[in-house]
């Protein structure tokens, strides 16, 4: 199952042995063709942001002081990136909402693979990770097409751009290869994402 098409990592972390250590080890990962790039400061992931922004962002919590991922997408709404946390100390569990997954000292190459083949919704049996794979913006969305929301409607409730709104409801269609608001509908109540109250019956 090796992906042919690169995956951009970027790795922002201050201390340069946890830095390239996670350099090294992904570019040993067995099931993917991994391009990570070195981010040693807030500036430079500003730059990368605006430049070529990575598939997936593996950053110390602790970045930049403290790193505000919910901020972090808000400012960046448009891109795919998904963010894991690189744990090097005890960290309270309530300070990583929001990150896509989390990774520590102690996971081994096999681990970081799984992570990064689960993120990058690869792989031959996507069934078990449908709802996993899924960012909490598509989540969102999801909920606003079940409840019968235009586009337009959607992009004003959760302040994107109607054209924001479209691509992701393509990245969704992708990543469940469900096509209709029916089948959404189905899906968004078996995964208890909407109650059947709140669903607009027009299938």
């Amino acid at each position: 199952m090796k992906r042919i098409e690169p995956i951009h990592v970027a790795v922002a972390e201050t201390s340069v042995i946890v830095r390239s250590g996670l350099m090294s080890v992904l570019k040993r990962v067995p099931d993917l063709t991994v391009q990570p790039v070195e981010i040693t400061s807030p500036e430079g992931l500003q730059n990368c942001m605006q430049g070529h922004q990575p598939d997936i962002l593996i950053i110390n919590p602790t970045f930049g002081g403290w790193f505000n991922v919910e901020e972090f997408k808000s400012n960046y709404p448009q891109a795919p990136t998904k963010c894991i946390s690189v744990l090097c100390s005890v960290t309270d569990t309530n300070l990583l909402k929001g990150y896509d997954d989390s990774i520590t000292l102690y996971d081994d190459v096999e681990t970081l693979n799984k992570k990064l083949v689960a993120l990058m919704n690869i792989g031959e049996d996507d069934a078990d990770g449908e709802q996993e794979a899924l960012s909490q913006r598509e989540k969102e969305i999801i909920c606003c097409v079940v409840r019968g929301m235009t586009n337009k409607e959607t992009a004003e409730k959760l302040f994107l751009s109607i054209h924001t709104v479209i691509t992701h409801r393509r990245n969704i269609a992708r990543k469940l290869q469900i096509h209709s608001p029916a089948g959404l509908t189905i899906y968004a109540i078996v995964n208890k994402l909407v109650e059947l109250s709140e669903i607009k019956m027009n299938l």
